[in-house]
């Protein structure tokens, strides 16, 4: 006998029904649980406020004296006169100062003894090694023209040795070397245009004192006229180390 089932009875039927049915409730449960807020009671403070009383400061009204407005100004009515002028005024003419090819030159004609000329001596510089006549250190005035020159030059030495000092301040310092003088020795025979090249401006200065220390010469000669004769001294500053 062939068992005849039920439609209405059928238990699978709306299975898949209840299925999405109830995933759907699970999946709502679960987001009102992940969504759900606590809180800690301790963090809730319950407190009692009071209410005071709200205290109104009377502000005192101040009347401020304002000053009143100044008059509106006065209009001065002027009065005006006319006065026929009567005075006649020169009108000053200017002239042209511009010449032009009807204007005349004066006849005066320059002759070439009106001109004055003046001779102006040059005092020419003329080097010690080929000037006629050196400058004449004094004590050197005996001798030939070589026989000064030579004076001329051991007297300068000697002059340098026996006026010579080293600068404390450069031994200090440990500053030594050769300083270069040159000067001119002018038509009257003074020692004049004094200048040097050294290591050191301290020495430069020692040196400097030592050539202004020369006496008077006999001005150098050429053609017989006094001429400006330059020079060149080499100084030495070296010290001896102990």
């Amino acid at each position: 006998m062939e068992t005849k089932k039920n439609p209405d009875l059928e238990i699978g039927r709306n299975s898949s029904f209840y299925f999405a049915l109830g995933l759907a409730i699970m999946l709502f449960v679960s987001w009102q649980l992940l969504e759900y807020k606590t809180y800690d009671k301790s963090d809730v403070a319950i407190d009692i406020v009071n209410m005071d009383e709200v205290f109104e400061e009377e502000i005192p009204i101040v009347n401020v004296n304002t000053p009143p407005p100044p008059p509106p100004p006065i209009a001065i009515q002027e009065s005006i006169q006319i006065v026929e002028d009567v005075t006649e005024i020169e009108e000053t003419i200017i002239e042209s100062t511009e010449t032009n090819q009807t204007d005349k030159i004066a006849d005066k004609v320059i002759s070439v003894s009106d001109v004055a000329i003046e001779e102006v001596e040059e005092e020419a510089e003329v080097p010690f090694s080929v000037i006629e006549d050196v400058p004449v250190f004094p004590g050197c005035e005996k001798g030939s023209k070589e026989q000064k020159r030579a004076c001329f030059q051991q007297k300068m030495e000697e002059h340098v040795a026996k006026n010579f000092r080293y600068p404390e301040q450069a031994l200090d310092l440990g500053i030594q070397g050769k300083v270069f003088v040159v000067f001119v020795i002018d038509t009257k025979g003074y020692v004049s245009g004094i200048r040097s090249r050294g290591p050191d401006k301290i020495l430069e200065a020692e040196a400097e004192r030592i050539i202004k220390l020369l006496p008077k010469m006999i001005p150098g000669k050429q053609r017989g006229k006094p001429v400006k004769v330059p020079y060149s001294v080499p100084i030495v500053f070296k010290y001896m180390a102990s």
